[in-house]
């Protein structure tokens, strides 16, 4: 018997659904094909992407400049680990330090592990520099956080979810609520080594901290000797209309923890970047990964952070997020509560009498959008940063009559 298309999305849903971990509720799209800001299922059908696969795909699927870096350096080498050096892992340092206005990089795989090196040179520059009792240093963290998903790292989430059964985890780490920074000065004692938060926590639904937030966390932690490390995994790298969200108050962190775009929707690439007096404090064979600065990574990240220093990408985010603003708030008491926006990087809150999060995402991917939902009554909106302020205005309309219906 031959397999219509509808079959064979239904077919391919259901192998993942009887060989894959049911640790993912995907909606039920089968893409196949991508190209812009647009993906084809394997139905033929098309839908705007505006998840970006969480900030991953800000330049776009197979943007030109990013595929060309990785098909060069395919033919040429792709891993060497870092156990010999590599012609490429020099020059994206040097590019990405540079954007950071910092001194050295660290290069690791995916995001969660970038937090975790964080969490680690956060301990030992604590030991090492500040003079914290060993083993007993602490890093004060905000509630709502998500940094990842590793053991250490959902030990410090208050999301159940995340947390739940995975036990028992790791010491040291204290909560304050996120957005009040007289909570985290409270908080310092002599045992604080740093102070880790999101300058806007993505998967708490686009959550903005109060005007001020991030100079006065700032100026805590140089008062405190203690480091500011900013987790710009999701916001960072032309998200919120600047290259870092901490940008936005013209603030520095100590460390940036990078990753998601940086991979250019390629592969997995993050990076921890600070000054040398906090990453010296990292010696040879304390820590590494073998696939972390592989030449491939390495070229496409540094084709990354050539784009971005023309700052045509972060300029696009701010006018086009500007835009979406306008569009957006025109749904509010319409089906909408509420809309949390940095740049092209939008939180929705639906009105339950409306429906779940999840039920409006799945009504918009009928209508070929596709959003994704957390927290309940959320749906985030991060398209790539080269959409048209068009598509944008085509994809509010779906929104409005998925809510209208």
């Amino acid at each position: 018997m031959s397999t219509t298309v509808d079959d064979l999305g239904a077919r391919l849903i259901a192998e993942e659904g009887a060989h894959l971990a049911h640790n993912y509720h995907p909606l039920p799209v089968v893409v196949s094909r991508a190209e812009g800001v647009w993906v084809t299922d394997v139905e033929g059908k098309r839908y705007l992407d505006l998840l970006s696969a969480y900030s991953a795909l800000n330049f776009g699927h197979g943007h030109p400049a990013i595929l060309a870096a990785a098909r060069e350096q395919l033919e040429r080498l792709t891993l060497t680990s870092r156990a010999y050096h590599n012609d490429r892992l020099g020059p994206f340092a040097t590019a990405l330090a540079q954007l950071c206005g910092k001194d050295t990089v660290l290069p690791m795989n995916t995001g969660a592990e970038a937090v975790e090196t964080g969490i680690k040179v956060a301990r030992a520059w604590g030991y090492r520099t500040k003079g914290i009792t060993p083993d007993a240093a602490t890093i004060i963290v905000a509630n709502g956080n998500f940094h990842g998903r590793t053991t250490t790292i959902v030990g410090f989430s208050d999301d159940p979810t995340a947390h739940d059964d995975f036990g028992p985890y790791a010491p040291g780490f204290v909560h304050v609520p996120y957005g009040d920074a007289d909570a985290i000065a409270a908080a310092i004692d002599e045992n604080t080594a740093a102070v880790l938060i999101e300058p806007i926590q993505g998967e708490a639904g686009v959550v903005i901290p109060p005007e001020g937030f991030l100079q006065r966390v700032r100026e805590i932690c140089t008062e405190n000797n203690v480091l500011f490390i900013a987790d710009e995994i999701q916001s960072g790298l032309g998200r919120v209309g600047e290259t870092f969200a901490c940008d936005r108050e013209g603030v520095v962190p100590d460390v940036y923890l990078l990753g998601k775009a940086l991979g250019g929707g390629i592969l997995p690439v993050s990076a921890v970047v600070a000054n040398d007096d906090v990453l010296g404090v990292i010696h040879a064979g304390e820590h590494g990964s073998t696939f972390g600065g592989n030449p491939l990574a390495a070229a496409v990240g540094l084709r990354v952070v050539e784009m971005l220093v023309s700052g045509e990408f972060q300029t696009r985010a701010k006018a086009l997020g500007a835009h979406l603003e306008a569009s957006l708030q025109t749904l509010i008491g319409h089906g909408v509560t509420a809309v949390r926006i940095a740049g092209l990087w939008a939180g929705v809150d639906i009105d339950p009498s409306y429906g779940t999060g999840r039920e409006v995402a799945e009504k918009l991917l009928a209508r070929g959008v596709l959003v994704k939902d957390t927290h309940g009554q959320t749906i985030r909106i991060a398209p790539p940063l080269t959409i048209r302020a068009t598509e944008l205005d085509w994809a509010v309309e779906q929104i409005r009559h998925v809510l209208a219906a």
